[in-house]
């Protein structure tokens, strides 16, 4: 019995996929598309899934159901170091134990990006909605507080490989989205100074599980791996009914 992922086009839910494909992980994607920016009524239709959110899982062999991408990760991660799920791959844990070298890089990144990042980034999708102006003076904090964390982020980047050091660890799998497809939301902010960053997204979009996963998840989505953001977001656009989000 394998994991099923319901899984949001151009949403977070993508981190649970690109997990699951790192670990070599059999697991059975059910699809549902932006109505038009938001959710739509078949993720709430899922038994268990109160809030209509993604991603959302269904451990059928536990008899649970959960929430929360990084929920999510840590149970894939946890099940699969102690060899439950099915996989050949369990010795390849993808996370930091106390002690070992890079471990305090790891719990600090992993949760970063939803509690730091996307925390901030999601303000600019309420300014948006709100129609608040670039002038606005909650705007342009956000704005500086954006870019003193992508020099952050940029700096970290510039001697270590991975967030966690030399190894590819989970806290990459949950800040990628972050860093790319969550930008088809806004802000629209380049990274051409980010060079770091750069760099980093390049390794992450030639990673061979990475492009399983995108494929797997959204095959007509054009992947943000580059410099520039999208011309405009989904919101502007009134969602995934333009071809703004596909590849060219």
């Amino acid at each position: 019995m394998v994991l099923t992922v319901h899984h949001l086009g151009i949403s977070q839910s993508e981190r649970i996929l690109f997990l699951c494909e790192e670990l070599s992980i059999d697991y059975k994607i059910v699809h549902h598309q932006r109505d038009p920016v938001g959710a739509p009524p078949s993720l709430k239709n899922v038994p268990g899934n109160q809030t209509g959110k993604a991603p959302f899982v269904e451990d059928p062999e536990a008899g649970i159901t959960m929430q929360e991408s990084g929920a999510i990760c840590e149970y894939i991660l946890a099940k699969n170091a102690a060899g439950q799920l099915g996989s050949q791959a369990h010795e390849k844990k993808l996370f930091k134990t106390f002690g070992e070298q890079g471990y305090a890089d790891y719990i600090y990144w992993f949760h970063w990006s939803n509690s730091t990042f996307q925390a901030l980034l999601g303000r600019f999708t309420v300014f948006e909605v709100g129609r608040i102006s670039a002038d606005n003076p909650a705007y342009q904090w956000s704005m500086a507080a954006l870019n003193e964390i992508l020099q952050s982020l940029d700096e970290h980047l510039a001697s270590n490989k991975w967030l966690a050091g030399n190894d590819f660890t989970a806290a990459d799998v949950m800040t990628v989205y972050s860093l790319t497809s969550k930008r088809y939301f806004g802000p629209l902010v380049s990274y051409a100074k980010y060079a770091n960053i750069l760099r980093y997204l390049q390794d992450i979009g030639d990673r061979p599980a990475y492009q399983r996963a995108m494929e797997k998840g959204d095959p007509e989505m054009r992947l943000l791996i580059g410099a520039e953001p999208p011309e405009k977001t989904l919101l502007q656009v009134g969602g995934v009914g333009s071809d703004i989000w596909k590849k060219r």
